[in-house]
């Protein structure tokens, strides 16, 4: 998930835990309505691990904005029957943005998008810790 305080952006993983495709942007409007739709996507999708990207400084420190994610995962993990996770975000807008913008879309369509594409961002660098992970044990193993 991609924080923000006016729109969230929603990402799942395929049920290989191999790729990750975005969900429609969620707009923001109650955090108890956001909270319930989130849950509601989690049990859908039967999601094992909610991951909250987390705004932290370019040093690693914290920022207003991680506080806000902070807080939200906290009451998040109250709501969901899975964990709920902070994972480092940074510069994935960023990133966002420029792969949208190379890709030619127009600036109104690239600024719905981009909360999607962060979220899709996050959880795929994850995806790909995990198998870095699984494979470093692999070799360990043999």
């Amino acid at each position: 998930m991609d924080f923000g305080t006016k729109r969230l952006g929603l990402a799942v993983s395929d049920a290989l835990g191999v790729t990750a495709q975005g969900l429609p942007t969620l707009e923001r409007t109650r955090l108890r309505d956001d909270i319930e739709c989130i849950a509601g996507i989690v049990e859908e999708y039967g999601v094992e691990r909610v991951l909250v990207g987390n705004p932290v400084g370019h040093r690693g420190g914290e920022t207003a904005m991680s506080a806000r994610v902070g807080k939200f995962a906290k009451k998040l993990q109250r709501r969901l029957p899975c964990p709920v996770e902070l994972r480092d975000e940074r510069l994935t807008s960023v990133e966002a943005n420029r792969a949208l913008r190379e890709s030619g879309i127009s600036i109104a369509k690239r600024q719905r998008a981009v909360d999607r594409v962060a979220a899709v961002l996050i959880l795929q660098g994850y995806l790909d810790y995990l198998e870095n992970e699984r494979r470093r044990e692999q070799g360990r193993a043999e």
